[in-house]
């Protein structure tokens, strides 16, 4: 187990042997051709530490290749502490503030940040919920900006007006179990219906709100029960939806308090982190942050890849 004082943290050497250990712990093996036999520890003062050579493709190789840590100049010991930083704030943690306790630049930090979310993401989720376990799902905007609109006025030119920006968020959450959290465009019932129907067991016990759009949608379910939050219902025996709010507080309190602002086209990473840190909660925080460390393998994330826009 480790602990904050551990060399992992402040020696890229031990870093390294710690990332050795969590990617290998099967056995070494070569990610260029997957050579599990054949691989032996170049030796010299002339190379780097930590390098492989592997008799069967003839490459080298270290335990950063085809990782997010390949060709970065960052010293391994700053990203597994970024790792545990990003891992263990509940709320996270800002671009600022990690380019202030790593001593790297605030652009270096700001994309270390999304590599490492970009490790957080499940690429083979399982669907929620099944053998009558309860899933609630709910929805919730986040304003994330503004944009420029053209109005007209009573002499019939236009003015620009700035009005707010907001994200549909869509989120499940199986009680006791995970969550899943999606950007959607609009909250209808086939965007709701499409999320439900893809990610949730049919014999599940679905717990809603009153609205409208999931009227017809609950029917394909085990059951579906709903609270009356305009009654002033929030609790009605086991029906409620407070498991699923307590997520959208932790993610709105991050978004507002920590990040403060996030572009639409990064919203889905976002999502991702808050998703992860809520599925490893049983994990004590140097355990989550090994997890995403191991997570990390064939996950590459370009600068330029960042900073695209989508639309």
């Amino acid at each position: 187990m480790l602990d904050i004082n551990s060399p992992v943290y402040k020696d890229k050497n031990a870093a390294r042997k710690h990332l050795e250990a969590l990617r290998w712990a099967d056995g070494r093996y070569c990610p260029h051709c997957g050579e599990t036999q054949h691989t032996a520890f170049v030796r010299g003062r002339k190379h780097r530490p930590g390098l492989y050579y592997c008799n069967s493709c003839k490459k080298q190789f270290t335990v950063t290749v085809g990782t997010i840590f390949e060709r970065s100049k960052v010293p391994l010991n700053k990203w597994v502490l970024a790792f545990h930083l990003m891992c263990s704030s509940k709320k996270g943690i800002s671009a600022h503030q990690l380019h202030r306790t790593l001593g790297v630049t605030y652009k270096t930090a700001w994309f270390m940040a999304h590599r490492i979310r970009e490790t957080m993401k499940d690429d083979n989720p399982g669907a929620l919920g099944g053998g009558g376990k309860v899933v609630e799902s709910d929805e919730t905007y986040f304003k994330g900006g503004s944009k420029i609109r053209l109005k007209t006025l009573p002499n019939g030119d236009k003015a620009p007006v700035i009005v707010p920006h907001f994200y549909k968020i869509m989120a499940l959450v199986e009680r006791g179990g995970k969550s899943r959290a999606f950007h959607i465009s609009a909250v209808t019932t086939n965007n709701v219906r499409d999320v439900l129907f893809t990610n949730v067991l049919r014999d599940s016990h679905l717990m809603t709100d009153e609205a409208g759009h999931y009227h017809t949608i609950g029917e394909r379910y085990m059951t579906h029960q709903r609270v009356v939050h305009s009654r002033k219902e929030y609790v009605r025996g086991k029906v409620h939806t407070n498991t699923i709010e307590g997520y959208f507080s932790i993610f709105k309190r991050g978004m507002k308090g920590t990040y403060q602002h996030c572009g639409e086209q990064h919203l889905s990473r976002y999502l991702a982190e808050f998703d992860f840190r809520y599925n490893t909660r049983d994990l004590d925080d140097f355990t989550r942050s090994a997890q995403a460390i191991k997570a990390s393998e064939g996950k590459r994330l370009t600068y330029r890849r960042t900073s695209q826009r989508t639309h």
